[in-house]
């Protein structure tokens, strides 16, 4: 197969279109471009160009990858599973299949630009910030898809979980009927909610109580 044309994308920065004699359009990076000597009128023989489009197609899913990542941080199996959703148009077929989606995910946590580690501790932080207690960190890890190798590690960065519970209880019990028990049950189904122990609770309720008493 022949190139007819290979011209720089003046839309795109940075890639290349490249008309095949049949008419075929392919998009390339200038890493392709380069890395297989493109020109006009070059020749490439059915291997060569099947490595070419093997090699288009894995800088797309790496861009596209790349892409996803600029918009907000995902864990490995978000990104992935991002990668290898099928369009809302049925017709249509994944943007990458498994393999070539965990080859981007490679490449990009070579780059650094992926760590669950580090999304482990961001999505920990997030929702303690909005007074989550570790069982709603955990399930909320688990659902974005981050190995639970880095839970413990997220968790262990946090505050201590007393100080969440002090601090909801404050507001939570402030100008409550503290002689009425459904006010500190109501408490403490809230915190359990929040994904709080309840032997934590417990002492929670016992701190605020005593609190209570020496201010009395």
């Amino acid at each position: 197969m022949r190139i007819s044309k290979l011209v720089p994308s003046a839309r795109i920065g940075g890639r290349w279109l490249c008309q095949l004699e049949d008419g075929t359009l392919l998009r390339l990076t200038e890493n392709e471009v380069a890395a297989f000597g493109l020109c006009d009128r070059l020749e490439l023989t059915e291997e060569r160009l099947a490595e070419l489009r093997t090699a288009a197609q894995a800088a797309l899913v790496r861009e596209k990858a790349a892409a996803l990542l600029s918009v907000r941080p995902l864990s490995r199996k978000e990104l992935v599973d991002k990668l290898t959703a099928r369009p809302r148009g049925r017709d249509k077929a994944p943007l990458a299949d498994r393999e070539s989606a965990e080859a981007a995910a490679d490449r990009l946590e070579e780059l650094g630009y992926l760590d669950d580690r580090a999304y482990a501790c961001t999505v920990a932080e997030h929702y303690a910030a909005k007074g989550c207690g570790p069982a709603r960190i955990r399930e909320e890890l688990c659902r974005r898809g981050v190995p639970r190798a880095f839970w413990d590690q997220a968790l262990e960065a946090l505050a201590p979980p007393e100080d969440a519970i002090d601090a909801f209880l404050r507001k939570k019990l402030r100008g409550a009927d503290l002689t009425d028990p459904k006010s500190y049950q109501r408490a403490a189904n809230a915190l359990a909610r929040r994904g709080f122990r309840w032997e934590d609770i417990k002492d929670g309720l016992r701190r605020y109580g005593g609190a209570m008493e020496e201010e009395d």
